[in-house]
C-alpha cells in the first residue's frame, strides 16, 4: 500500500504571520563564513596530483620547511617560524606527495 504525501502549501502555519519575521536577506552571513572559513579552490591540475588534503597539507609543511632551512643557509630573508628554534626536515619525501 502507498503512503500518500500530504500536499506542502507554501504559506504559514495558522498562528504565524509573515510580518513577525522581519525582512528575509538573501546572503545575511556569507561575507562572515567567507571570513570565517579557511577553504581554498585548488586548479584542476594541482587537484589531481593530490589524492587527499592530508597529502597536500604534508606537502605544504614539507615545502615550509624546505623554505625555512633554505632561507636560513643562505641568511637571506625572515625566519618563517621565529621563536620556534631550528626547523627540523620532514621526514616525507616530495614524491610521497605526487600521486601517480
Amino acid at each position: 500500500m502507498k503512503k500518500v504525501k500530504a500536499e506542502t502549501a507554501d504559506e504559514l502555519r495558522p498562528g504565524y504571520n509573515r510580518s513577525d519575521f522581519g525582512e528575509l536577506v538573501r546572503g545575511k552571513y556569507a561575507d562572515r563564513i567567507k571570513e570565517e572559513s579557511n577553504v581554498v579552490l585548488l586548479e584542476p591540475e594541482i587537484a589531481q596530483a593530490f589524492p587527499n588534503d592530508e597529502a597536500v597539507n604534508k606537502a605544504l609543511h614539507y615545502l615550509l620547511e624546505v623554505a625555512e632551512a633554505s632561507t636560513r643557509l643562505t641568511g637571506k630573508g625572515a625566519r618563517l617560524n621565529s621563536g620556534k628554534g631550528q626547523a627540523q626536515l620532514s621526514p616525507y619525501s616530495p614524491d610521497e606527495f605526487i600521486s601517480a
